[in-house]
């Protein structure tokens, strides 16, 4: 019977542990930020040799690049 009980007492304390998710809201002083297109960024501590902020064609040709040296089936020239 003590077995029984103990084995019973496990799942309901595991079956309730489920239920103490705490709320992911944000603060309501950080509000919603708009995000801004990669290619407008212009944080120099992130800044990739070879391209130029604000202009869209050589940050989308940067990144073809950036995933063809990472592709395990690309034909090495």
């Amino acid at each position: 019977m003590t077995r029984e009980l103990v084995v019973v007492s496990v799942a309901r304390l595991t079956v309730l542990s489920g239920c103490g998710e705490k709320v992911q809201t944000t603060a309501s002083g950080g509000g919603k930020k708009a995000d801004t297109p990669g290619w407008q960024q212009s944080n120099s501590a992130y800044l990739a040799p070879g391209w130029t902020p604000g202009d869209r064609t050589s940050w989308e040709a940067h990144l073809r690049t950036r995933a063809q040296g990472q592709n395990d089936f690309a034909v090495p020239n």
